[in-house]
């Protein structure tokens, strides 16, 4: 019975430990969901490939290849290679483990004779999970493998919406410096209208200063703009894999592009629709598993082994050989590492709470992204309607203006504040649709961009 008792006392030491070093590991409190959005949404669901709902074709080509040579997508997609080698790692572990040995060697005697000998061996170990180490580890490595396949769907949803948004605000650049022109040209034509009035003494000279000086400043703010247009070209070339010199786009009118009717659904089905959201549990599951390791590790672990071999004097011959068999069972328990194991134990445990909590944190995020989204989706609607009836009565107002000027009937002040009026307004509405456009790509990566489980 002594015998028995010590055999059996590692296990019932371990055992102890356990109770007296496990602390309970508490899981945040589930978020309540609400029913419906505050900003009600219309339309269709988001199709994976979205962008082509825009009619651009060049934003469909940008994309795709942007999608084919971005870095950033190359890179993701070789952490999956990456995750999948560490998924086959882990596994293997809870197979045996199986050796073919084979070797000879030649001895010297005092009596001058060699001895030669060869042998051959087949020897399999195998640890027994019998707490479910060895299985919590794959099943953190499949989870990393999970990982790494959502983080390559938010790395394609980052790079596609990215894409995008460079390409609107290229083209509101390019309206913006394509309005810009027009106002130019139309004040040198006014400046030459009112230089020939002024050289009848119809005016004084400070009109054609005053003229003059509207020209060069439109001039001046025409530069600006073509830089930035240069920078967003540089950006985009950056997306796509592509060096950035030289890199040069045909523009399209921002009005010709589609505006889209995206419905955002129910806020439950969010935590399914984005990759974000679904790598964020897929973390805490990993972080589960490795408690679950750590805890097991505390406990004894069993390897089983077995071994059988031949042996001949004949060198590299194993006629008429000598047969060996072995077979074995080992029980090993750390008795006393300083504390390392149970260390180990608590920092899984606590890795495993900030866990728990940031992905508490990453919904409460995405609900917020697409509240905000949808309200800047409706609020830009709202603002680009009011601005094309603002621009259409200042174009109005202008041609008014204008003809009442050239006939004599106008102060050329009330021109030139008929000029810049319009001129502010059509910048204005460029800048709106952009927004309206930009406030689309927010909603649609706030959704997950068509992506879910």
């Amino acid at each position: 019975m002594r015998t028995i008792y010590w055999r059996l006392s590692p296990l019932l030491f371990s055992l102890a430990l356990i109770g007296c070093t496990h602390t309970p590991v508490a899981n945040p409190p589930p978020l309540a969901l609400t029913a419906a959005w505050d900003h009600s949404s219309t339309g269709e669901a988001l199709a994976p490939a979205w962008w082509e709902d825009f009619n651009s074709p060049t934003l469909t080509t940008l994309i795709n290849e942007a999608l084919a040579h971005s870095p950033d997508v190359l890179i993701a997609a070789q952490r999956i290679a990456q995750a999948e080698a560490q998924v086959q790692a882990a596994g293997a572990s809870l197979f045996p483990s199986l050796n073919l040995g084979a070797g000879s060697d030649k001895r010297w005697q005092q009596s001058g004779s060699p001895q030669e000998s060869s042998t051959a061996s087949l020897s399999l170990s195998y640890e027994v999970d019998l707490w479910g180490k060895l299985s919590a580890e794959r099943q953190a490595a499949a989870a990393g493998l999970a990982i790494s396949e959502f983080d390559l769907a938010t790395a394609k949803l980052t790079l596609t919406t990215g894409v995008a948004r460079a390409w609107f605000e290229l083209l509101a650049l390019e309206e913006r410096i394509k309005i810009n022109k027009e106002n130019i040209d139309i004040a040198q034509r006014n400046l030459a209208i009112v230089a020939a009035k002024y050289r009848y003494g119809a005016v004084g000279v400070s009109d054609v200063y005053r003229q003059r000086s509207l020209v060069n400043s439109q001039q001046a703010s025409l530069l600006p703009l073509q830089e930035q247009a240069r920078q967003t070209k540089s950006a985009l070339a950056i997306l796509l894999g592509r060096v950035p010199q030289g890199y040069q786009l045909a523009a399209e009118p921002l009005a010709a592009l589609s505006r889209l009717a995206i419905n955002a659904g129910l806020p439950s089905e969010l935590l399914q629709r984005r990759p974000d959201v679904a790598a964020a549990e897929m973390r805490l599951q990993a972080a589960t598993a490795n408690v679950a390791a750590a805890r097991a590790a505390l406990l004894p672990s069993i390897q089983l082994s077995g071994s059988g071999g031949l042996a001949s004097q004949a060198l590299l011959s194993l006629t008429d050989p000598s047969h060996t068999l072995a077979l074995g069972a080992n029980l090993s328990q750390v008795l006393f590492d300083g504390g390392r194991k149970k260390s180990q134990v608590r920092l899984s445990e606590a890795q495993q709470q900030e866990l728990a909590l940031q992905y508490r944190k990453t919904i409460l995020t995405a609900l917020q992204e697409t509240e905000d989204a949808l309200g800047n989706l409706a609020l830009s609607q709202q603002q680009l309607d009011k601005q094309q009836e603002v621009v259409a009565d200042a174009e109005r107002a202008l041609a008014i203006i204008d003809s009442r000027y050239r006939a004599g009937g106008e102060e050329l002040l009330a021109l030139l504040e008929a000029q810049r009026t319009l001129f502010s307004a059509q910048e204005q509405e460029v800048n709106l649709q952009q927004s309206q456009f930009i406030a689309s790509l927010d909603l649609i990566k706030a959704l997950g961009g068509g992506w879910s489980l």
